[in-house]
């Protein structure tokens, strides 16, 4: 096999110790080995640093192992070139496994580059990424607690959920907070809360609340979910105000991706967290759609083809493009998504139609980073072309077909095309 790596090392990484293992090749072509084990404190982060140096080996390859690799990264990042790999990708012979042995294996894939790095970006984007999925896990939260917090009055025998459309609405939130404040709250005094058009439903807003059973422990539980509902709000709001902050030097890019039918800022933020503006790092957008978890997967065996599902990558990026996608395919004012959703679910369903245009629109986001240009797809003239003028194509290529078979002497001189309609 091709050498790739004539002096690189296999690091096996743990929680409190790593193990890392030079593979050089020899004169004779043979492989070569030294070993030694660190503590994964920074002294000895540096130190192995050091060795590698010492050692003349300026490519690591490790496991991404849990969150244990990225402090090792964050020391070996600045100086030597580190490739990040999936487990699955260097799991060892059964059998023969151990720490010393693992990292001996991961060193020799390595060495022939019979493993290939996964996309790890630069610490600019991880951070940002970092408060981006952290403030995804908040707004996770949030809703579910909005979800106990209208449970809580389902049991209680309040459907008020039933009459208004929002419960955290401006009048749904002053009967709730009437109803969990007052000692003994009064189904009519609730038609005094409403507000505008609600009051319309005054009757039905007192007959979905006459003959609750609301007790002291139920309102204090209650209580307890809407203050941490608001606490996570807060929450939400600081993480906004730093992360504009933090986007500032991606204003440019942002403003780029907005241009896209369905897609907003948050939307946008989200996208450059998760893949960065750089976009060499994939050798196509059928790369970075695969990454994403958007592509059909490839299982056929015996000339069978088996379950075509796309993979549970992309946990984070992948539901935010579907959301972009739903968008997008309600959107009249640019109506290509739509248009291409249409055609797609009258044949596939409507699943696999949404799932292929969260592809297209993370493949015009991998052309719009590499080229700099607005959303503008090569077919829109044809996709948004006015009925008149697709009539008349049509009619043409027909009138050129016809032409075609009668030079052939398949059709008559004499024969006549049906008018379209």
């Amino acid at each position: 096999m091709k050498i790739v790596y004539p002096v690189c090392c296999g690091i096996d990484v743990h929680k409190s110790f790593l193990v890392a293992t030079i593979v050089s090749v020899t004169k004779l072509r043979t492989l070569s080995y030294k070993k030694e084990r660190f503590s994964t404190f920074n002294k000895d982060l540096l130190r192995l640093k050091l060795w590698l140096i010492e050692n003349n080996c300026y490519d690591v390859c490790m496991e991404s192992t849990g969150k244990y690799w990225i402090p090792v990264l964050n020391v070996l990042e600045p100086d030597l070139h580190v490739v990040i790999v999936n487990p699955k990708w260097v799991k060892a012979v059964k059998g023969n496994k151990d720490d010393v042995k693992d990292s001996k294996w991961i060193g020799e894939l390595f060495c022939f580059g019979l493993v290939k790095s996964s996309f790890i970006p630069n610490r600019e984007i991880r951070i940002l990424r970092e408060f981006t999925r952290y403030r995804y896990k908040l707004v996770t939260m949030r809703s579910s607690e909005k979800n106990r917090f209208q449970n809580g009055f389902t049991v209680c025998n309040i459907a008020l959920d039933s009459v208004v459309s929002d419960m955290f609405g401006k009048s749904a939130s002053r009967i709730t907070d009437y109803l969990l404040t007052d000692e003994k709250p009064d189904a009519q005094h609730c038609t005094t809360l409403l507000h505008r058009s609600l009051k319309k439903k005054a009757v039905a807003v007192v007959e979905s609340i006459k003959g609750f059973q609301l007790t002291e422990e139920q309102k204090f539980r209650m209580l307890q979910v809407r203050n941490h509902m608001e606490y996570l709000q807060t929450a939400i709001d600081s993480l906004d105000d730093k992360l504009d902050s933090l986007v500032k030097p991606y204003a440019a890019a942002i403003r780029l991706l907005c241009t896209i039918p369905g897609m907003k800022r948050d939307s946008a933020i989200t996208v450059i967290s998760e893949i960065g503006t750089d976009m060499s790092q994939f050798d196509s957008s059928k790369r970075l759609c695969s990454w994403a978890g958007l592509t059909p997967g490839n299982n056929q065996s015996a000339g069978k083809k088996k379950s075509v599902r796309i993979s549970r990558a992309g946990v984070y990026i992948k539901p935010m493009l579907v959301q972009v996608a739903h968008a997008a395919v309600k959107c009249t004012s640019q109506p290509y998504y739509k248009i291409k959703y249409e055609n797609i679910s009258r044949r596939r369903g409507k699943k696999r139609a949404i799932i292929a245009i969260a592809r297209m629109i993370l493949t015009a986001i991998y052309h719009m980073f590499q080229t700099g240009e607005m959303f503008n797809p090569s077919d829109l003239r044809q996709i948004d072309m006015p009925e008149e003028i697709k009539e008349k194509r049509t009619q043409r290529t027909i009138s050129k077909a016809i032409e075609l078979l009668k030079q052939q002497g398949i059709l008559s001189s004499t024969f006549v095309a049906p008018s379209h309609t």
